[in-house]
């Protein structure tokens, strides 16, 4: 009886010992797990600290710094290439305007030359194309000044419907061009939302810019009460994985007419800056591009 009172004590003992070796270890692993947040979430220099003098632990505390380390030295090599790589695009794209502008000028010399029908064709296909280079080095510039830029957007009340109907108002022309009467279904109650009315405006120009590309001869704009603007239109040429990727730089669809890729990524890009939200869905022929302000 004595010799099982003795082992009772000695196993309860051995459970303490070990509930508290449970309990140091499982607080230096919270330790452990909260500092690597902190230093992934923060631009900081220290390491991570830990009381425990478990080897162990601190062993895999030390493993875990070491990784940091690598980390932030990938991460600044990172930084640094990808504003190079973006502050020589904003210039690349800069230079480009001169050359274009030039190219435009001989291109508007040659049209008034007497020329042959078949100069005259060539002619036509070097003016499109030209267009669409011209398109391609303001939406790359506008993109590389968008991604490199640090400047806050200027965020005020502004009303959705007043953006929007100035929007299409400035589009009026391409539509009737392309014979698109679009329906436009806009609520009487004054929408607002505290947003940079010159980004919410590029946002809607691009938007309504892709609808002309993809676009089989309509044209549906709708402002919810709620806040929620959706765009939709016919476009036989697309399906829901083309829509789906409608987003990515430089993505295109062979059926976009003078499409380059960047114009819904900059709105894309834009819409979360300002904590918006913006998506595109296909169905039934049809592709809708949504859009919300909360």
């Amino acid at each position: 009886m004595f010799w099982l009172i003795i082992l009772c004590v000695f196993l309860i003992i051995v459970v303490l010992f070990l509930f508290i070796k449970i309990c140091l270890m499982r607080y230096s692993l919270e330790e452990i797990r909260t500092g690597l947040n902190e230093r992934l979430e923060q631009d900081t220099n220290t390491l991570i600290t830990i009381s425990s003098r478990d080897s162990y632990i601190r062993e895999l505390a030390t493993d875990l710094n070491h990784s940091i380390r690598e980390l932030r030295v990938r991460r600044q090599k990172y930084q640094n290439g990808d504003m190079e790589l973006k502050e020589a695009v904003t210039n690349i794209a800069h230079d480009l305007r001169t050359p274009l502008t030039a190219i435009w000028g001989y291109l508007d010399l040659l049209k008034k030359e007497e020329k042959s029908e078949t100069a005259a064709g060539y002619l036509e296909i070097i003016e499109n194309r030209t267009e669409m280079l011209k398109q391609l080095s303001e939406e790359l510039f506008h993109y590389s000044v968008i991604t490199s830029t640090s400047e806050e957007l200027l965020l005020e009340e502004i009303s959705l419907a007043a953006v929007l109907e100035e929007s299409v108002a400035a589009f009026y022309g391409a539509l009737k061009e392309q014979e698109i009467t679009p329906s436009i279904s806009i609520p009487q109650n004054k929408i607002k939302r505290l947003l940079d009315k010159k980004a919410l405006a590029r946002i809607f120009s691009n938007i309504l810019s892709n609808g002309l590309k993809y676009s089989d001869g309509d044209l549906s704009i709708e402002l919810k009460e709620s806040g929620e603007i959706i765009f939709s239109n016919e476009a036989k040429g697309l399906d829901p994985v083309t829509a789906g990727r409608l987003f990515d730089r430089f993505y295109t669809v062979e059926t976009g007419k003078s499409a380059t890729g960047l114009g819904l990524s900059i709105a894309r890009l834009l819409t979360e800056q300002m904590g918006g939200v913006i998506s595109a869905e296909y169905r039934c022929g049809r592709l809708f591009i949504k859009l919300n302000f909360n």
